[in-house]
């Protein structure tokens, strides 16, 4: 009930009671009604502040990235529920000695923040956090995202259960399905070595394909695939990316800010393989970001007609190769694909050479990819 048609119930009830002789029955019915009233009326009230201070689920905050180590540390095993907060200990101190274990214990289709808080160590294990649990958020090491690791080491070549081959997709070590997804402090990698060349070394250590999603400060490790950006809209702000070949990949819509991308390429390599076979609005915008590493890597090539990838204000060490971009054999996705790049700086950031199908924007160009509202963050961020 809204303040305005609680305050009009409150009033007509107060007026029609005045109007009567009430015995003290009567009074006690009256007051009892009245407390009820005012308390349910509080919660709801309490509920709508909750939402315009930007506290509700439907919204990502740094809070949600954040939890009380002292308090957390000292309350019992089994309140998590009331606190919100679960504890992985591979030691067993906390509520589980698994990532999955904890995402386990997470009630489906639950509507508000759950926290995990993983403490250091290396966390061998697959995970996958599913479409039925969103609003949860994996909380690690506050001073060194390599403090805490999740790794498993499956290719797309490796056989299931049943003698089929997993495929690029099922070899990730972490994927998220849900919404509302969130992660500070962790890192994820994919062990697996790919042999250039080879057939079946895709592997992936982070899948998202859950919408609204963040990641700060964590890393994501692999050589081939290591990042499936699959689906959905996703903000990936000072994290630290590492691959040889496609490392990020997918179609997302996709922030990336102040981001560092290490090629790992013995030779040859790229970093942007976007998937988006119509004009649809996604892509993968690259924000102030560090490019550096080993090789000599492509910026991006074109996993769809309509593949998009521009990096705006990044440094480029001297590993881009002067073409920049690649058609992957696809001569007639130069017209289709929207490669480019803006102000970016560095020894491998020379552009003279750059495949003539590539852009080079100017800023009303370039404006719609610079901000948050790229990925619509302002229905869903409050940073």
């Amino acid at each position: 009930m809204g303040s305005a048609c609680f305050t009009t119930f409150l009033l007509g009830f107060l007026v029609l009671c005045c109007g009567r002789k009430l015995n003290i029955m009567g009074y006690l019915i009256l007051v009892s009604v009245l407390v009820l009233a005012v308390c349910a009326f509080a919660e709801n009230s309490s509920e709508n502040d909750l939402y315009v201070n930007g506290n509700s689920s439907n919204f990502i905050t740094w809070d949600d990235m954040k939890v009380d180590e002292l308090r957390v540390s000292v309350r019992s095993g089994d309140d998590y529920n009331r606190t919100r907060v679960i504890v992985v200990d591979k030691n067993g101190g906390g509520d589980s000695v698994t990532v999955q274990g904890a995402i386990n214990m997470v009630a489906e289709y639950n509507t508000q923040r759950v926290k995990i808080f993983i403490l250091p160590g290396i966390y061998r294990e697959k995970v996958i956090v599913p479409k039925t649990k969103p609003y949860i958020s994996l909380i690690g090491n506050e001073t060194e995202a390599s403090n805490t690791m999740i790794t498993w080491n499956n290719k797309a070549s490796d056989k299931d259960g049943n003698g089929c081959e997993l495929g690029t997709y099922k070899s990730a070590t972490v994927t998220i399905e849900s919404d509302y997804f969130c992660a500070f402090g962790i890192t994820f990698e994919n062990s697996v070595v790919a042999v250039p060349g080879g057939r079946g070394w895709q592997a992936v250590a982070l899948r998202i394909s859950g919408d609204k999603a963040m990641f700060y400060k964590v890393r994501v490790l692999g050589t081939q695939d290591t990042l499936l950006d699959e689906l959905g809209t996703h903000y990936f702000f000072r994290s630290y990316i590492q691959g040889s070949v496609d490392f990020i990949f997918g179609k997302g819509r996709s922030r990336y800010q102040e981001c560092v991308l290490h090629s790992t390429a013995n030779r040859s390599g790229a970093i942007a393989a976007h998937h988006r076979n119509s004009p649809d609005d996604t892509g993968f915008s690259f924000v102030n970001c560090t490019i550096n590493g080993t090789g000599k890597i492509y910026l991006g090539r074109p996993w769809g007609n309509y593949s998009r990838a521009i990096y705006s204000y990044c440094y480029f060490d001297d590993i881009i190769t002067p073409p920049g971009w690649t058609d992957w054999n696809h001569p007639e996705r130069q017209k289709t694909s929207v490669f480019g790049e803006y102000q970016c700086w560095g020894r491998g950031a020379e552009t003279k050479d750059r495949v003539a199908w590539s852009k080079q924007f100017n800023y009303h160009q370039v404006r719609p990819y610079l901000d948050m509202k790229f990925i619509n963050g302002e229905e869903w961020l409050r940073l």
